[in-house]
């Protein structure tokens, strides 16, 4: 099977890109971390690639590292949650942020990702808590919060971000790159940060 495809972007999708290798064009699934990534990329790109077969059919799923690839096998061996809707939680939440979330059990943070009503969101949580101490890197280390500030920073940030008219696609790009930058996992921090990234591109949204 198909582990790893390098070749040249074709054409982007909302969450897809056809990469030409050797001039077959591949249609992979992406999640909009990777679209970003992809995005910011010229000439010969490489994605890890997991493909499904359903229906005699082969799917395509892409991926910009090991980690997200292996999310995403880790979410499919959950009943109820199929390739969309773990693309879509790994679209709501980088590997970060999904480690901390179900490290705090905290629903509504993976009650944002399309398709992931409470019920399959409890599910998640509930299969994946033992599972994470192998994940722990990802984990911010604990700080003295209070109970109000249980939300994951990453994903306050990334509001903030959105809400001042940034995509969403770039604004996850930009915290990511920030957070390897500043090493910070304070809100403030990472948006200041962000925006550093972010702010040549606003003047080109029209």
């Amino acid at each position: 099977m198909i582990a790893k495809l390098t070749g040249r972007i074709d054409s982007f999708d909302t969450d897809a890109v056809i990469l030409d290798v050797g001039g077959v064009g591949y249609n992979v699934h992406v999640t909009t971390r990777t679209l970003a990534h992809l995005e910011t990329l010229s000439g010969i790109v490489s994605l890890l690639i997991e493909p499904l077969i359903r229906q005699e059919q082969i799917f395509l799923y892409g991926f910009i590292d090991s980690t997200e690839r292996q999310w995403f096998r880790l979410l499919l061996t959950i009943q109820g949650v199929g390739a969309k809707v773990a693309l879509a939680l790994l679209t709501a939440l980088t590997p970060e942020a999904l480690v901390q979330a179900i490290s705090q059990q905290d629903r509504a943070a993976v009650s944002r990702a399309d398709g992931v009503g409470p019920k399959l969101a409890n599910r998640i949580l509930s299969e994946l808590k033992d599972k994470v101490s192998s994940w722990q890197s990802f984990v911010p280390q604990p700080h003295a919060n209070s109970a109000g500030e249980e939300k994951s920073t990453f994903s306050e940030a990334l509001s903030a971000l959105v809400n001042l008219g940034y995509r969403r696609a770039e604004a996850l790009q930009a915290l990511t790159d920030a957070h390897k930058h500043c090493g910070s996992e304070e809100t403030a921090v990472l948006i200041r940060q962000s925006l550093q990234y972010l702010s040549p591109l606003k003047g080109s949204h029209g």
